[in-house]
């Protein structure tokens, strides 16, 4: 071996024993915390939020860890979006909608009623404007947000008298949601109860309310809704998918490596696919053991339907006048929606409708 030679190796040598190597980039320990709004017991919903912690840790061999926080056990559920905004934690997993009460635009990543479905809201969020200015938004609460999974496909929910018309709401007790729902469903007549997830069963079996909504056939037999009152109804119009959230404190992404940053992202894309496709496994499933069980799913009459799009209309105009930011995201969420109606109509529906008259 020439000199040349020797000492190009001795250079490499000594760059290995400096734990140099270019293929070696040794990054401190980052440690997170995430406080979910969810309980442990909403599966799909929690899942998601323990999915993404599993992937950071498996993506970054260890050196990134996320502990992963149930809602209640740091804060309560609607305490997440303060405690990022102060640093107390470096992300919440949420449903924005929740925070309706601070400022509309909230509830605009979340979904609407009436408004763009899982995949409709997906692509908005990623290839059109939707993501660029919720983050705008978050941005004055010092985060940022990540979409964190959808719910697909939505109830109605269960109701202990049938709804025939608009007036059937007139002071009907229904479970509270938070956000756009609660207030269109006030503008129908109905009044809004908090109740926990956990206590919808007793809630409607004891008379407290009349109505409940959860998420779909699969939360809703988690929660042994069926029974509870006779009348299941469907599409769940004020929603065509609830979208979750993560939101990250902007100085704890800020100090993350480029690595760590993509890492970030690449996580939450991976449990907010998963959530999503285990929910449009599941709910399909759970449709049959309803049918099995005897619940009839009922079909909202179009009177009804058309009183609660108004309603919403009315919702979303005195939020034009309430927030600035409401305007601005709403007025691209509705061109962006509209873009996506035609395709269907164009593209989708009449394939699927097809199809589904052709099936056995």
């Amino acid at each position: 071996m020439d000199r040349r030679g020797l000492m190009k190796n001795a250079g490499v040598a000594g760059v290995l024993a400096a734990g140099l190597a270019p293929a070696v980039h040794a990054q401190a320990a980052v440690r997170w915390r995430l406080a979910s709004s969810f309980t442990s017991s909403t599966a799909n919903l929690f899942g998601a939020a323990t999915a993404f912690a599993n992937a950071v840790k498996a993506m970054s061999g260890g050196r990134f860890d996320v502990s992963v926080h149930a809602g209640g056990e740091l804060m309560t559920p609607l305490g997440v979006v303060d405690a990022v905004q102060r640093g107390s934690i470096e992300m919440a997993h949420t449903l924005t909608s929740s925070f309706y009460e601070k400022d509309p635009a909230f509830a605009i990543g979340a979904g609407l009623p009436f408004g763009l479905d899982g995949e409709q809201m997906a692509a908005w969020m990623q290839a059109g404007n939707g993501r660029k200015l919720m983050n705008d938004f978050y941005a004055a609460y010092s985060m940022v947000g990540l979409e964190a999974g959808n719910t697909g496909m939505q109830m109605s929910g269960w109701y202990r008298r049938p709804i025939r018309s608009a007036a059937d709401f007139q002071q009907l007790k229904v479970r509270a949601t938070g956000g756009p729902m609660d207030a269109v469903m006030t503008r129908l007549g109905a009044v809004p109860q908090p109740v926990a997830v956990t206590d919808l069963r007793q809630a409607l079996a004891k008379r407290r309310i009349d109505a409940a909504e959860w998420l779909g056939p699969t939360d809703d037999l988690a929660l042994g809704l069926p029974g509870a009152v006779p009348y299941y109804y469907a599409p769940g119009w004020w929603t065509g998918g609830l979208n979750m959230s993560f939101l990250i404190g902007q100085k704890a992404l800020a100090a993350l490596s480029a690595e760590h940053k993509a890492i970030v992202e690449a996580a939450a894309a991976q449990a907010g696919a998963a959530m999503r496709a285990r929910y449009d496994a599941s709910n399909a499933i759970a449709l049959k053991d309803l049918a099995a069980r005897g619940v009839v799913v009922q079909l909202v009459p179009l009177a009804v339907m058309r009183a609660a799009y108004a309603a919403a209309k009315e919702v979303y105009a005195d939020n034009n006048g309430k927030s600035p930011e409401w305007k601005k995201i709403h007025a691209d969420y509705l061109s962006f929606q509209r873009g996506q109606l035609h395709l269907s109509r164009i593209g989708g529906a009449p394939t699927e409708a097809f199809v589904s008259k052709m099936q056995p």
